[in-house]
């Protein structure tokens, strides 16, 4: 009996060693590497921006207009934590001291967190002297919710005693019924402080509805603002400016889609005047903030920082278009949406009296410029390639020719010049253009290849001022009268940058190539 169990003993404590160096072995293979294991995402090249706000992660659409307080831009954005494969979005929020550089700071209003479906566009104020009854200085927020009777789009009020942290629903009921249109939605709140009084827009279709309250929770229809040819109208905007002359104006603008009649689909804007109830504009026609294809949904919001708040105000939007929403090759590295750049908007006098929006890049962005690269002044007749190669950086010229046809730069070109996208001012045409048919773009069908807008080439010079990011390209033409924003997919080497002047010579003058530095 005593042998037998010694040999059990033997083969239990051989079973266990074998057991163990099989185990250790497999272990082992588990670790290494096979040809079809993906590389380390940090070891691979990225689309994401450099310098643009962009999605954390998933999905990022319309802004909302940013509040200020305690010395910070609070951004609140929708936000879809399940994309790609649908259920809705959420308001996310962020925050930032210069407009460039941003702190995530996680979801403010969840969506499915009372009865009526997931948050949509609104806009939040700041309730200083309790009108609506949650306390003084609190947070509230108006929003479309597609409503449990039946999915109409309806706005309803969340309120936060947090500094905008965290929002609570007010009610299961809207604050503003649906009166019976398909299209309801985008609230934007203003304190029009000459009526003592809130007032409200709202996207209805081809018109924008006004609406007013001394409480933000009752609200009465006042009047509406028409509009032909121009889509269904989104995310309205109401405030008031001072223009260079002194004059105070009003500006309506909101997100249409002018393609119909060979306008952009962007931010049409109005200058005029508002009594209270009525907004009555200057001229019939709309003039727009940006003539490229990428610069939807957005908002103006006031210089939270300055002692005059009519003077200058700033402006961002989500850069995509609903034409196209999810051809971007950031979806396969698990975001896609992303905003303009800052600007800087400011009202000035036309030659005609007439008075429009001039953008330019917001001052902060300076502080991301590297290494800068000068040419004092080149001459071209054809085409020049430049000794500097970039795929970030910010490109500023002044451009002056006599005969020449069709003048610009060629940039993210590739080295044998079949890729590359073209910025540039047709003389003989008369209009300027940033043309993305030589590179991957998002828009599959050809039918958003070169954006334009109308240039006086008799004047026969002109300013660019020129951004450049990992997927984007905004063009600043002049004194930013004109703005091209287009989505734009080089590949990750092509680097380069030629100019061109054809049919006559044109000077670059006070060339400066500005690489930027990432803002996280």
């Amino acid at each position: 009996m005593k042998v037998k169990g010694n040999k059990k003993l033997l083969w239990a404590v051989t079973a266990l060693i074998l057991l163990s160096v099989l185990g250790f072995g497999l272990y082992q293979l588990m670790q290494q590497p096979t040809d079809n294991t993906p590389e380390k995402k940090e070891d691979m090249p990225s689309y994401r921006a450099a310098y643009h706000f962009t999605a954390p992660d998933h999905w990022k659409n319309d802004p909302q207009r940013p509040i200020y307080a305690d010395g910070k831009y609070h951004y609140y954005y929708l936000y879809n934590k399940d994309y790609p494969k649908g259920n809705g979005t959420e308001w996310r929020h962020a925050a930032s001291e210069d407009l460039v550089h941003w702190k995530d700071e996680g979801v403010a209003i969840p969506k499915y967190t009372n009865e009526n479906g997931d948050p949509w566009s609104g806009s939040v104020v700041i309730d200083k002297e309790n009108t609506a009854g949650f306390g003084k200085n609190a947070w509230i927020a108006v929003l479309t919710q597609p409503s449990k009777d039946g999915g109409k789009q309806e706005q309803f009020l969340w309120y936060s005693r947090d500094n905008g942290i965290t929002f609570k629903s007010y009610s299961d009921k809207p604050v503003l019924a649906n009166p019976g249109t398909k299209d309801f939605r985008d609230p934007k709140i203003i304190r029009d402080e000459q009526h003592d009084k809130w007032v409200m827009t709202m996207a209805e279709g081809n018109k924008i509805g006004f609406y007013e309250s001394n409480n933000l929770k009752d609200w009465k229809y006042t009047s509406s603002f028409s509009t032909d040819n121009l889509g269904v109208l989104e995310c309205p905007d109401l405030y008031m400016m001072r223009a260079d002359d002194g004059t105070m104006k009003w500006m309506l603008g909101f997100s249409a889609n002018g393609s119909a009649i060979g306008e952009p689909n962007t931010y049409a804007y109005w200058t005029g005047s508002f009594d209270g109830s009525t907004f009555t504009p200057d001229q019939e026609k709309p003039q727009w903030l940006d003539h490229g294809f990428d610069w939807y949904g957005g908002v103006t919001f006031k210089n939270g920082a300055a002692n005059d708040p009519y003077e200058k105000r700033y402006a961002f939007a989500w850069m995509n278009n609903w034409a196209y929403p999810h051809n971007t090759p950031t979806v396969k590295e698990g975001f896609n949406g992303m905003d303009s750049v800052t600007r800087k908007i400011e009202l000035k006098t036309g030659d005609d009296s007439s008075y429009y929006l001039a953008s330019e890049p917001v001052k902060a962005l300076e502080q991301l410029k590297g290494k800068t690269k000068t040419y004092d002044e080149i001459e071209v007749d054809g085409t020049k390639t430049l000794d500097v190669k970039a795929d970030v950086y910010q490109l500023e010229t002044d451009i002056s020719w006599d005969e020449a046809k069709n003048i610009g730069v060629k940039l993210r070109e590739s080295h044998d010049k079949k890729h590359h996208i073209d910025v540039g001012i047709n003389a003989a045409d008369q209009y300027s253009y940033v043309n993305r048919s030589f590179t991957d773009h998002p828009d599959k069908e050809n039918k958003f290849t070169e954006s334009k807008a109308p240039f006086d080439g008799e004047k026969k010079k002109v300013h660019l001022k020129i951004l450049v990011d990992k997927t984007s390209i905004e063009v600043f033409v002049d004194d930013g009268k004109t703005v091209h924003s287009n989505l734009v997919y080089p590949r990750f080497e092509d680097e380069g940058i030629s100019l061109f002047s054809d049919g006559g010579k044109s000077t670059f003058h006070n060339i400066k190539i500005s690489h930027l530095k990432e803002n996280r």
